[in-house]
């Protein structure tokens, strides 16, 4: 899954989440979702395909682990005890929802290091990070590599619903203050 994907299918997620648990208060702020949704790529992108590329040469490391995940969590939960802000709590949820999108459990090496032993698995893919990056692009809007382009089209669908939803509801408070 690349950009839209993520952003979009956990925007999408978030917002069920607060239908189905209205009680629970379960806040859809996209700038956090996004940034959370992007942020395992974010750390491990850079961290293994740049920097680690000749040890670890993995896009895939620590910010895709489950101990990533459930540290994240704990330290957003303890702001969130002590000063009662939620943005890091989206951050966590989101940052959760993108190794699930990721299917990590597919690569129990990587999602549950280091309990499974040190050494992360390598990516297939050889090249330097341009040439990465160059055919992650091409693979996400193919339609022949239907497990990320469909996803790329349902979170570009979601986005583009939240987007017109929000620039209807702002078109209607200018009608009502105009009037």
């Amino acid at each position: 899954m690349f950009i839209f994907g993520h952003i979009g299918i956990t925007l999408g997620i978030f917002y069920l989440l607060s239908r189905l648990f209205p009680k629970k208060n379960i806040p859809v702020d996209f700038k956090w979702i996004a940034f959370g949704a992007l942020l395992p790529d974010f750390i491990d992108k850079p961290l293994g395909r740049i920097f680690l590329a000749e040890t670890i040469g993995s896009g895939r490391i620590f910010a895709h682990t489950l101990i990533f995940a459930i540290l994240l969590g704990l330290g957003a939960y303890c702001i969130f005890y002590h000063k009662g802000w939620t943005a890091p709590l989206i951050i966590a949820g989101a940052s959760f929802c993108h190794v699930l999108e990721d299917q990590m459990w597919n690569s129990p090496r990587a999602f549950l290091w280091p309990f499974l032993g040190w050494e992360f698995p390598r990516d297939t893919f050889s090249g330097g990070f341009i040439e990465y990056l160059i055919g992650i692009l091409n693979r996400s809007y193919d339609p022949a590599y239907s497990g990320v382009f469909i996803p790329e089209i349902i979170g570009i669908g979601i986005i583009l619903l939240f987007a017109g939803n929000h620039i209807r509801s702002k078109m209607k408070k200018n009608h009502r203050t105009a009037s």
